[in-house]
């Protein structure tokens, strides 16, 4: 089916959420139900056109067609790593031309059927805040995704993963291109979306958000109780190294970030995860983690030890396997539950950190000093 001609003055039903499409449904006089079939078209079904919204009067459809379009964002290309891992670009609307990249992660049982199928998901063209170790945080940030440019990445590689596994996406995690909480609305919104039972209906349990360390945005979300995951980006266990790799420290440190997270729990009593890449000889001392451990006991939290994707043009590099070994002792000695995350899809650059388009794009917006 041929995709849908955008006009200037046509309603990218896309971009409106959830109570804004039943607004738009009711201002046309249709039936609550109508609203809901629309819904389901375009959050599970992936119509990219009217004309294959069967259930709607051919009248209906004709209408739709003069008032509104229904953009879904298409691949571009896709690598598929020697791990299972497959990395897709994928291409935008608009006269940018902007791409942004996903990874599928696949887990299987020993038999070799698929177990966990992890979709990464990006919710920015680059990234803002800068962190010295990240390929997307040295492009610079460009734009937000809309819901529906974060809800397609999911929908196009669920349907790609039922075709090759036989069954559908068991988890995701916004931790592609940018900064998920600083593009708060339209990252809910999509969360919302991906769990409505007219969208994918996935658990909310099965969604992880991950953030820098945006305090006023962890806050928001703990007061809208998505029952989401958190996940918070550390790297370092205290400030001056924090503030050496990740700018947005200086402004929200790790005071203020240990105020967010208590404030997190305290409002959902989920736990959390910190996320820790290892880097050889800056954050893999014995007192690197030992701070790590008294932060891990800020509130109920696990931690996942990264393995770093080493990033050309970056002097951090993976830490060795006996400074890995130490660290961890230290970490279980102190009764924290600390885990190990190996690379995955890095020969195709899919690995945590190394998502960036490189296709002679200039550098957007960013707090890293030049």
């Amino acid at each position: 089916m041929e995709k849908e001609v955008s006009t200037d003055n046509r309603t990218d039903l896309k971009s409106l959420n959830t109570d804004e499409l039943k607004q738009f449904c009711d201002d046309l006089e249709l039936a609550d139900y109508r609203a809901d079939q629309v819904y389901q078209w375009l959050y599970q079904k992936g119509a990219s056109s009217f004309d294959e919204m069967t259930n709607l009067s051919k009248d209906l459809r004709a209408k739709l067609k003069e008032i509104a379009e229904v953009p879904r964002i298409t691949i571009h290309s896709q690598q598929e790593s020697k791990d299972g891992t497959i990395k897709f670009l994928f291409q935008l609307d608009g006269p940018e031309g902007y791409k942004v990249e996903a990874v599928m992660i696949p887990d299987f049982y020993p038999d070799g059927a698929a177990n966990r199928l992890t979709v990464c998901v990006s919710s920015q063209v680059g990234c803002m805040f800068g962190c010295s170790f990240c390929a997307t945080g040295k492009m610079g940030y460009f734009r937000n995704l809309s819901h529906g440019e974060i809800v397609d990445q999911v929908q196009i590689i669920n349907e790609i993963v039922e075709e090759k596994f036989g069954k559908k996406i068991t988890n995701i995690v916004y931790m592609g291109m940018g900064e998920p909480l600083h593009n708060f609305k339209a990252v809910v919104e999509s969360a919302r979306i991906i769990c409505n039972p007219l969208g994918l209906d996935l658990s909310p349990k099965r969604i992880t958000v991950s953030t820098v360390g945006l305090t006023k945005q962890i806050k928001q979300l703990a007061d809208l109780e998505t029952g989401v995951n958190l996940a918070i980006s550390l790297h370092a266990a205290d400030d001056e190294k924090r503030d050496e790799i990740m700018p947005i420290n200086s402004s929200l440190n790790l005071t203020q970030l240990e105020e967010a997270v208590k404030y997190y729990h305290q409002k959902t009593e989920k736990p959390l995860t910190y996320e820790y890449l290892l880097f050889d000889e800056f954050n893999d001392s014995a007192a690197d983690a030992k701070k790590l451990a008294d932060i891990a006991q800020w509130v109920p939290s696990k931690i996942n030890i990264i393995m770093y994707n080493n990033v050309a043009g970056v002097a951090l590099k993976r830490a060795r396997e006996e400074r890995l070994d130490r660290f961890m002792q230290i970490l279980t000695s102190r009764g924290i539950t600390a885990t190990v995350r190996r690379s995955r899809g890095d020969d195709i650059d899919a690995g945590c950190g190394q998502l960036a388009i490189r296709e002679g794009q200039e550098k957007g917006k960013s707090m890293a000093k030049a």
